[in-house]
């Protein structure tokens, strides 16, 4: 507990703060630092606000008090936002409701600190700054932030299905403008320094060593009438428009500043966020509708709908899902991937990737860039090394352009990679990760080599995404350091890591595999072996069962268009596209060699191949492709397979239903065999790894939303049209009987 001393009207008062600290200098500038106790970041919660209302206090009340300086004693970063476990604890509209009001009134007297009493108060801002913790920082009168790597701005709210609550809806769009503020508000993107700059959500970028001295000197200067307040919102578009001359600014004042313009603004957003969510994120329309609400009809009626739509959102189901999902990032975090939380992982010095292509080059990208680990590629002829390492280069080159590394940084991080195509390097290698050609005699030599050249110890993890880790580590001499680690394309993009354990893996293996995927940036989830592991497996039935509509003559934009209505990022066909029309043929027959009738597709990609057919990398597939980029549906693709060119119109409804209900039930399947360890890991690979809709939750979480019940009687009523690919899942019919539900 901090005992903090001020000064009022030369008595001294004492203040016991348990999550602040606060000082005031012999020029008047009290700077006060935050500290939760007990947390490695900052984070807003009624507790911190008790601390504060202190502190206000005190400098409402203090004469000798001139300016103020918010900063963070934790290196750790600013304010992360609100505590999610709070959010998680409300159960009605009006409980949410009052939840924001009170961050909203604590940050009106902040506010009022500057704009009723003449203080300034400066925000002091390094590393993150998100959320509630720049709804503080927009109720100063100025933000400073540090030229880190670690410092970003943003009101992220809408990724949790929430709006933000403590003002930053009505304070960011009069402080950048409304266009700007928009952008951050309705997508949850985070702004790096020199935008901030630029966009004036902060006044100046300075070195994190003297970003407190310099936010001390601007709170004395202006304080003290040497230096001027810069100006805000439209006055500060109009000087930069007549200053600058750039259109950009031009483009913004003539919507911003007038009726009209204003109505067209928000119109077209409005527009351009319907084709991006389709209708099924409520949050950023609210958002929208907030913001316009604030500057039509004034910022306290802007206030209340913030409160009001805050209130209905946060205990509505699609937030109730995504915040089910941030809990389950949490607690994946904290877990080593065994049923054994003891078990440590060992160090990664050294890594090996097999292969130069793009899975290989991804990979190697990841550990070199997010792991910071030497990396050594391996590949047949110093081509395919090439490849690999110009892969890196192009991933740290696209760093360096959107200004997520300096090209010093990019350069050095450039020298840890290395390449081979022999096996020279490999005895200190921790971790050989392969990235061959789905091909079992393949991957049984690089395996058997790779254990010559290599230690006992070394880990071999392959990529594969469909061939069984047990039927590879019969190669090996030393079975328990085999492990699956599948990589998703584009390595460097994709969030999720699927790690797969046989019953020989070594718990010791499977721990540093885990930790080391969580340096490479992913969020890890661990499977059992088997045939497809558990995305793999749950994407064939879902592609069969467009492969099947498509048979009876749906139409391939139809199929498309129902699916990303739906919530998927892409389309079914499309998918089919990407990952390449033979690589689906070859999965598929996998598939239904394992599972048998189940797992059955219509065999419409034989014809396909045979004319050449494997879809974006042919450039010809079920989509034409013009210069790398998709043209539209080739309709030649229906007289190839037999069809007639004019389709069958299935109903949107029953397209989403059969393939949704496809997926889900294949994962109840690897839930009840003990692929998954949890549903909760069968949620986060569904949606970090194919895109299953986030706002549902997961294929779990969206039985138990809609009901176990209700899931079995939709899936009866298609088995009794279509077969045994429909027949409910055990786990599924024992939970409808009993009522249970699978994430409590």
């Amino acid at each position: 507990m901090e005992t903090a001393t001020s000064t009022n009207n030369g008595s001294k008062r004492q203040l016991d703060l348990t999550h602040f600290s606060f000082e005031v200098d012999d020029y008047g500038v009290a700077t006060i630092l935050m500290d939760v106790k007990g947390e490695k970041m900052n984070t807003l919660s009624p507790n911190i606000q008790e601390d504060l209302d202190k502190i206000l206090e005190v400098i409402e009340g203090d004469g000798t008090i001139g300016a103020v300086v918010i900063g963070s004693a934790k290196s750790s970063g600013f304010m992360a936002g609100a505590d999610i476990d709070m959010l998680e604890d409300v159960s009605s509209a009006a409980q949410g409701a009052e939840l924001s009001r009170h961050g909203q009134s604590g940050f009106a007297r902040l506010e009022a600190i500057h704009k009723s009493l003449g203080k300034p108060v400066i925000a002091a801002i390094h590393g993150p700054a998100l959320g509630g913790g720049l709804e503080m920082a927009l109720a100063c009168s100025s933000r400073i932030c540090s030229d880190s790597e670690k410092t970003v701005l943003g009101l992220p709210e809408v990724m949790l299905g929430v709006i933000p609550g403590a003002g930053g809806t009505q304070r960011l769009p009069r402080l950048v403008g409304i266009a700007p503020a928009l952008d951050m508000i309705l997508t949850g993107r985070n702004i790096r320094p020199p935008r901030a700059r630029k966009m004036g959500l902060v006044d100046e970028v300075v070195p994190e060593a003297i970003l407190l001295d310099v936010a001390r000197k601007r709170a004395r200067d202006t304080s003290s009438g040497k230096a001027k307040p810069p100006k805000r919102g439209l006055a500060r578009l109009q000087e930069l428009a007549k200053e600058i001359s750039d259109p950009q600014y031009l483009q913004q004042l003539a919507l911003e500043e007038n009726p009209v313009g204003l109505k067209i603004l928000f119109k077209k957003a409005r527009e351009q966020l319907l084709e991006k969510t389709r209708g099924n994120y409520p949050a950023p329309e609210r958002a929208l509708e907030v913001v316009r609400i604030g500057i039509k009809d004034g910022i306290e009626a802007g206030y209340a709908a913030e409160a009001d739509r805050f209130g209905h959102l946060l205990v509505s189901p699609e937030a109730q899902a995504l915040i089910s999902i941030y809990f389950a990032t949490q607690e994946l975090k904290k877990d080593n991937g065994t049923d054994n939380p003891d078990v440590e992982p060992r160090p990664v010095k050294k890594v090996a990737v097999l292969g130069g292509g793009l899975m290989g080059g991804g990979v190697a990208a990841v550990s070199a860039t997010k792991a910071g680990t030497p990396v050594r590629i391996k590949d047949i002829d110093d081509a395919g090394v090439a490849r690999g390492l110009s892969y890196v280069r192009k991933v740290l080159d696209q760093n360096v352009k959107r200004r997520r590394m300096k090209r010093a940084e990019a350069d050095r991080v450039m020298h840890l990679v290395t390449g081979t195509t022999d096996w020279t390097g490999f005895k200190s290698t921790d971790i050989v990760i392969e990235a061959v050609f789905e091909d079992l005699d393949l991957k049984h030599n690089v395996l058997k080599a790779s254990e010559k050249a290599g230690r006992p110890d070394t880990i071999f993890a392959s990529n594969t995404s469909s061939l069984p880790i047990t039927e590879i580590a019969k190669a090996s001499e030393h079975p328990e350091t085999v492990i699956g680690m599948h990589y998703f394309s584009p390595v460097e993009k994709m969030p999720l890591l699927e790690i797969i354990v046989t019953d020989k893996t070594a718990d010791w293996v499977t721990a540093t595999c885990v930790d080391y995927g969580k340096k490479q940036g992913k969020t890890v989830i661990v499977v059992q072996d088997g045939t497809g592991f558990y995305t793999s497996r749950i994407l064939a039935p879902y592609l069969n069962e467009a492969a099947w509509l498509l048979s009876e003559g749906a139409a391939i934009e139809d199929l498309d268009e129902a699916m990303m209505d739906w919530g998927f990022p892409v389309g079914p066909i499309v998918l089919l596209d990407e990952v390449g029309i033979d690589v689906g043929q070859k999965v598929g027959a996998i598939m239904q060699e394992a599972f048998g009738d189940r797992l059955q597709a219509p065999g419409l990609m034989d014809a396909l191949i045979e004319d050449g057919r494997k879809g974006r990398k042919s450039e010809k597939g079920f989509y034409r492709y013009e210069k790398g980029k998709k043209a539209g549906v080739d309709h030649s693709v229906y007289d190839i397979l037999g069809q007639n060119r004019e389709r069958v119109s299935f109903p949107k409804e029953e397209i989403q239903q059969r393939l949704g209900l496809s997926m889900i039930n294949e994962a109840a399947h690897c839930l009840e065999e003990g692929i998954l360890r949890s549903a909760r890991d069968g949620d986060i690979g569904a949606i970090f790894g194919l895109g299953f809709p986030p706002f549902r939750g997961g294929p779990f979480t969206w039985v138990d939303r809609v009901g176990a019940n209700e899931i079995v009687r939709r899936l009866e009523r298609y088995q009794d049209r279509h077969g045994k690919r429909f027949e409910p899942a055990p786990i599924l019919r024992e939970h409808a009987k009993e009522g249970k539900k699978f994430r409590q």
